[in-house]
């Protein structure tokens, strides 16, 4: 998307752990609150989080943080960049 991630992924990996990007206090505040979410091991540990999926992050909280590392990932892209992929201004 734009040349840029905002998801990663082993897909062979087992469990499953989603790397997303997060603000850096949110990213505090999720390790401190969920076991499943720890600091990045070969990302930003301060804008990145990687969740293990295992069935113990709600999937409504998953569901939030895929859409904000979206969100994060696409406010970093220049205008005409976002225009050039059909974001609107507010879907920075």
């Amino acid at each position: 998307m734009g040349g840029k991630v905002y998801a990663l992924t082993d897909i062979t990996a087992d469990p499953l752990t989603l790397s997303l990007k997060v603000r850096p206090p949110h990213g505090d505040e999720l390790r401190a609150a969920h076991d499943a979410i720890a600091s990045g091991y070969h990302l930003n540990k301060r804008h990145w989080i990687p969740v293990t999926l295992d069935g113990s992050v709600p999937d409504p909280l998953l569901s939030d943080l895929l859409e904000g590392s979206y969100a994060l990932v696409t406010a970093g892209l220049t205008r005409a960049r976002r225009a050039e992929l059909g974001l609107s201004a507010d879907q920075k």
